[in-house]
This record gives structure tokens, C-alpha cells and sequence, in this order.
């Protein structure tokens, strides 16, 4: 059974540990945290309950184009062009709301001892040419084990414009663009 002064003390424990998440400050690590929440950001609602209420998650970018948003967190013509584009490798993992799809490893067809990975990253809700980013990964084959290979910046730039020409194509498609 708890006494008095041991709930009080548990009490005063919660409220400071509650406290102290608000003096928490973001993750200066995250290179696009002042792109995404600062001022004009795609974050920016203006106001701590967004817009209409309270709300989770990224904001509403008053200044953002708003066609092909559909509910995800990005840009949804850019979205569906990277899975587009990619979909030739198999699919690992992909998160609509934070917008990144992460391929499994892949060999193409008549190459061997070489595989490849690809991360792409949908950065905001419009379409635009630095709204997407993708690392490619390479592996090749040597004595019996996957070491890591360089990947020309130029492949690289090359399945950027694919996914960017694939997410202006959706768009047309649709009648938004």
C-alpha cells in the first residue's frame, strides 16, 4: 500500500519527467529538420493545432501544391513514380508518411557477383526536381564475399530524373497537371 508522502513523491517524479520533455530540443543531426518544420516549411500550419484542429504529423504547407497529397505525408505523383521506377527491384520496406522506400538487394539479369539496393526519399508535398532523392548501393562479389562498390553520381541523377519524368507523366494522367 503506498503512503502519502510515496504517492506525492511518485506524483512529483511524473510531472518532472512530464516537464522535461518539453525543454527536449529536435535532432540536430536530421540535415532537412529547418526544410520541413522551420518557418515556410512544409510543417508550417502557423498555429500548434494546424489547421481546422489538432493535428499530428507534418502540417498543411499553405503554399504547397495540394494535387496528388491523397492522404500521404509527400507528394503522392512523386510517390507512386519512385515505386514506379524501382519496382523492378523487390520492395523491403516503404512508408508513405515519412516517405521513404528501401529496395532489397537486387542482381540484375546477366550480371554476376554484382547486386544492388536502392533508398529513395520523397521530401515534401510538391513536385518538384529536388523533392526527390535516392542512394544507390552496390555490392560486388570478391573471394566468396559482398564488398561494397562505388555507384557513378551519374546513375544515381539518372533514376532521380526516371522517377521525376515517371511522377509528371501520373500527373498529366490525372488531369491535375
Amino acid at each position: 500500500m503506498l503512503t502519502r508522502s510515496t504517492s506525492a513523491a511518485a506524483l512529483l517524479i511524473a510531472v518532472l519527467a512530464l516537464g522535461a520533455c518539453s525543454a527536449s530540443k529536435p535532432n540536430p543531426t536530421d540535415p532537412d529538420y529547418m526544410g520541413r518544420l522551420g518557418p515556410g516549411g512544409a510543417g508550417d500550419t502557423g498555429s500548434v493545432f494546424g489547421e481546422g484542429g489538432l493535428s499530428f504529423g507534418t502540417g498543411v504547407n499553405h503554399n504547397a501544391d495540394s494535387t496528388g497529397g491523397g492522404g500521404l505525408g509527400v507528394n503522392a505523383f512523386l510517390w507512386r513514380g519512385a515505386l514506379d521506377t524501382l519496382g523492378f527491384m523487390p520492395l523491403a520496406s516503404a512508408d508513405p508518411f515519412g516517405g521513404v522506400i528501401i529496395t532489397d538487394w537486387y542482381s540484375p539479369a546477366g550480371s554476376t557477383g554484382e547486386r544492388f539496393k536502392a533508398t529513395a526519399y520523397i521530401l515534401g508535398r510538391q513536385l518538384r526536381s529536388d523533392g526527390i532523392r535516392v542512394a544507390i548501393f552496390r555490392q560486388v562479389l570478391e573471394n566468396g564475399q559482398w564488398v561494397d562498390a562505388p555507384v557513378s553520381p551519374v546513375t544515381v541523377s539518372e533514376i532521380e530524373d526516371k522517377v521525376l519524368a515517371r511522377a509528371r507523366q501520373l500527373r498529366e494522367q490525372s488531369g491535375s497537371g
